[in-house]
Protein backbone atom coordinates (compact mmCIF):
# COMPACT_ATOMS: atom_id res chain seq x y z
CA UNK A 1 0.00 0.00 0.00
CA UNK A 2 1.07 3.19 -1.16
CA UNK A 3 1.63 6.50 1.90
CA UNK A 4 -1.13 8.76 1.34
CA UNK A 5 -0.72 12.48 1.39
CA UNK A 6 -2.53 15.90 0.61
CA UNK A 7 -0.73 18.92 -0.46
CA UNK A 8 -0.86 22.08 2.02
CA UNK A 9 0.29 25.58 0.98
CA UNK A 10 3.34 26.81 3.16
CA UNK A 11 1.99 29.73 5.19
CA UNK A 12 4.08 32.59 4.42
CA UNK A 13 4.89 35.83 6.90
CA UNK A 14 2.48 39.07 6.34
CA UNK A 15 4.86 41.16 4.87
CA UNK A 16 5.74 38.04 2.36
CA UNK A 17 2.65 37.27 0.79
CA UNK A 18 3.79 38.24 -2.86
CA UNK A 19 5.37 35.44 -5.25
CA UNK A 20 4.16 31.85 -6.28
CA UNK A 21 2.97 29.73 -3.85
CA UNK A 22 4.92 26.79 -2.53
CA UNK A 23 3.27 23.46 -1.42
CA UNK A 24 4.07 20.77 0.99
CA UNK A 25 3.13 17.13 1.46
CA UNK A 26 1.68 16.42 4.53
CA UNK A 27 0.89 12.35 5.42
CA UNK A 28 -2.18 11.12 6.04
CA UNK A 29 -1.69 7.99 8.58
CA UNK A 30 -2.91 4.39 6.95
CA UNK A 31 -4.76 2.98 10.43
CA UNK A 32 -1.98 2.01 12.90
CA UNK A 33 -0.34 -1.26 14.16
CA UNK A 34 -0.85 -2.58 17.54
CA UNK A 35 1.97 -4.34 19.83
CA UNK A 36 -0.77 -7.72 18.89
CA UNK A 37 0.52 -7.55 14.87
CA UNK A 38 3.74 -6.63 15.59
CA UNK A 39 4.53 -9.53 18.35
CA UNK A 40 3.64 -12.13 15.52
CA UNK A 41 5.18 -10.57 13.34
CA UNK A 42 8.39 -10.59 15.21
CA UNK A 43 8.01 -14.11 16.30
CA UNK A 44 7.38 -15.31 12.68
CA UNK A 45 11.08 -14.03 11.98
CA UNK A 46 12.91 -15.88 15.02
CA UNK A 47 13.20 -18.66 17.33
CA UNK A 48 10.98 -17.06 20.08
CA UNK A 49 7.39 -17.43 20.62
CA UNK A 50 5.04 -14.34 21.14
CA UNK A 51 5.20 -14.58 25.27
CA UNK A 52 9.01 -14.20 24.73
CA UNK A 53 8.35 -11.42 22.68
CA UNK A 54 5.78 -9.69 24.74
CA UNK A 55 8.49 -10.18 27.91
CA UNK A 56 11.53 -8.82 25.87
CA UNK A 57 8.92 -5.94 24.51
CA UNK A 58 8.21 -5.03 27.95
CA UNK A 59 11.86 -5.47 29.58
CA UNK A 60 12.92 -2.77 27.00
CA UNK A 61 10.20 -0.44 27.96
CA UNK A 62 10.90 -0.34 31.43
CA UNK A 63 15.25 -0.36 30.23
CA UNK A 64 14.56 2.19 27.97
CA UNK A 65 12.59 4.21 30.36
CA UNK A 66 14.90 3.82 33.40
CA UNK A 67 18.00 4.94 31.12
CA UNK A 68 16.28 7.72 29.54
CA UNK A 69 15.26 8.78 32.84
CA UNK A 70 19.11 9.31 33.97
CA UNK A 71 19.47 12.03 30.61
CA UNK A 72 21.19 8.98 28.42
CA UNK A 73 20.28 8.96 24.85
CA UNK A 74 19.67 5.72 23.78
CA UNK A 75 20.74 4.13 20.46
CA UNK A 76 18.85 0.35 19.07
CA UNK A 77 20.97 -0.94 16.32
CA UNK A 78 18.89 -0.43 13.42
CA UNK A 79 16.34 1.13 14.56
CA UNK A 80 17.46 4.35 15.91
CA UNK A 81 18.09 7.11 18.97
CA UNK A 82 16.03 8.05 21.69
CA UNK A 83 16.75 10.82 23.88
CA UNK A 84 14.56 13.05 26.59
CA UNK A 85 13.28 16.81 25.73
CA UNK A 86 12.78 19.25 28.54
CA UNK A 87 10.01 22.45 28.67
CA UNK A 88 9.38 24.50 31.59
CA UNK A 89 5.50 24.67 33.27
CA UNK A 90 5.84 28.17 33.25
CA UNK A 91 7.80 31.26 31.99
CA UNK A 92 11.17 31.19 33.79
CA UNK A 93 13.27 34.45 33.74
CA UNK A 94 16.82 34.94 35.55
CA UNK A 95 14.93 36.20 38.44
CA UNK A 96 12.63 33.34 38.96
CA UNK A 97 13.26 31.17 42.52
CA UNK A 98 13.75 27.63 42.06
CA UNK A 99 13.62 27.04 38.93
CA UNK A 100 14.78 23.67 38.72
CA UNK A 101 11.09 23.02 39.71
CA UNK A 102 9.94 24.54 36.80
CA UNK A 103 11.23 21.70 34.74
CA UNK A 104 9.27 18.68 33.02
CA UNK A 105 9.88 16.21 30.19
CA UNK A 106 8.19 17.58 27.20
CA UNK A 107 8.75 14.41 24.78
CA UNK A 108 10.87 11.95 24.04
CA UNK A 109 12.41 12.24 20.33
CA UNK A 110 13.48 9.53 18.12
CA UNK A 111 15.77 9.85 14.67
CA UNK A 112 15.63 6.89 12.78
CA UNK A 113 19.14 4.88 12.10
CA UNK A 114 19.42 4.73 8.44
CA UNK A 115 19.10 1.04 8.11
CA UNK A 116 15.25 1.79 9.30
CA UNK A 117 15.07 4.10 6.46
CA UNK A 118 16.32 1.61 3.87
CA UNK A 119 13.42 -0.66 4.70
CA UNK A 120 11.17 1.49 3.25
CA UNK A 121 12.62 0.38 -0.26
CA UNK A 122 11.29 2.22 -3.36
CA UNK A 123 8.85 4.92 -1.62
CA UNK A 124 5.64 4.57 -3.31
CA UNK A 125 2.86 7.40 -2.68
CA UNK A 126 -0.35 8.36 -3.59
CA UNK A 127 -2.13 11.75 -3.29
CA UNK A 128 -5.59 12.22 -2.20
CA UNK A 129 -6.66 15.51 -3.62
CA UNK A 130 -6.63 15.97 -7.06
CA UNK A 131 -7.41 19.30 -6.92
CA UNK A 132 -4.59 21.78 -6.24
CA UNK A 133 -6.56 25.23 -6.06
CA UNK A 134 -5.89 26.26 -2.52
CA UNK A 135 -8.27 28.82 -1.14
CA UNK A 136 -7.54 30.97 1.69
CA UNK A 137 -10.03 30.41 4.30
CA UNK A 138 -11.64 34.03 5.68
CA UNK A 139 -12.05 35.18 9.04
CA UNK A 140 -15.58 35.17 8.46
CA UNK A 141 -15.40 31.20 7.37
CA UNK A 142 -13.26 30.54 10.69
CA UNK A 143 -16.23 31.90 12.58
CA UNK A 144 -18.78 30.17 10.63
CA UNK A 145 -16.96 26.86 11.81
CA UNK A 146 -16.09 27.36 15.13
CA UNK A 147 -20.12 28.71 15.51
CA UNK A 148 -20.90 24.86 14.45
CA UNK A 149 -17.90 23.39 16.83
CA UNK A 150 -19.13 24.99 19.79
CA UNK A 151 -22.53 23.37 19.35
CA UNK A 152 -21.16 19.96 20.23
CA UNK A 153 -18.01 20.62 22.39
CA UNK A 154 -17.46 22.63 25.41
CA UNK A 155 -13.61 23.66 23.93
CA UNK A 156 -10.95 23.69 21.74
CA UNK A 157 -7.47 22.52 21.59
CA UNK A 158 -4.79 24.07 19.36
CA UNK A 159 -5.15 20.41 17.11
CA UNK A 160 -8.61 20.48 17.13
CA UNK A 161 -8.49 24.16 15.36
CA UNK A 162 -5.86 23.10 13.17
CA UNK A 163 -8.14 19.95 11.65
CA UNK A 164 -11.48 21.96 11.72
CA UNK A 165 -9.41 24.45 9.64
CA UNK A 166 -7.16 22.61 7.81
CA UNK A 167 -4.06 24.50 9.19
CA UNK A 168 -0.52 24.39 9.47
CA UNK A 169 0.57 24.56 13.43
CA UNK A 170 1.92 28.10 12.91
CA UNK A 171 -0.67 29.59 11.16
CA UNK A 172 -3.06 27.67 13.50
CA UNK A 173 -1.50 29.55 16.34
CA UNK A 174 -1.42 32.86 13.95
CA UNK A 175 -4.94 32.73 14.12
CA UNK A 176 -5.64 31.78 18.01
CA UNK A 177 -3.75 34.51 18.75
CA UNK A 178 -6.29 37.26 16.39
CA UNK A 179 -9.20 35.38 18.30
CA UNK A 180 -8.06 35.72 21.64
CA UNK A 181 -6.87 39.17 20.81
CA UNK A 182 -10.44 40.07 19.84
CA UNK A 183 -12.13 38.19 22.68
CA UNK A 184 -13.67 35.71 20.69
CA UNK A 185 -11.76 33.05 22.62
CA UNK A 186 -10.27 32.67 25.97
CA UNK A 187 -7.42 30.38 27.37
CA UNK A 188 -9.01 28.40 30.45
CA UNK A 189 -5.48 25.67 30.57
CA UNK A 190 -2.41 26.77 31.54
CA UNK A 191 0.35 28.83 29.04
CA UNK A 192 1.79 25.04 28.23
CA UNK A 193 -1.54 23.51 27.69
CA UNK A 194 -3.96 26.40 26.61
CA UNK A 195 -7.67 25.06 26.35
CA UNK A 196 -9.68 27.56 24.38
CA UNK A 197 -13.30 28.01 25.39
CA UNK A 198 -15.84 30.99 22.89
CA UNK A 199 -16.01 34.43 24.53
CA UNK A 200 -18.82 36.08 25.93
CA UNK A 201 -20.99 37.17 23.44
CA UNK A 202 -19.32 34.54 20.72
CA UNK A 203 -19.33 31.41 19.43
CA UNK A 204 -23.01 30.98 21.56
CA UNK A 205 -21.79 31.74 24.98
CA UNK A 206 -24.14 34.46 25.56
Amino acid sequence: MAILFDWYEVPKPSDKQEGEKTLHPRIKLNGSTGTDVLRRRIQSRCSLTETDVSAVLDALSHVMGEELAEGRQVHLDGIGYFYPCLTCTEPVTVDTKRKSTKVKLKSIKFRADQALKTEFGVLKVQCLKGDLSFKKITNEEIDRRLENYFRTHQFLRRTDFQSLCGMVRSTAMRHIRRLRDEGKLENMGGLMQPIYVPGKGYYGNN
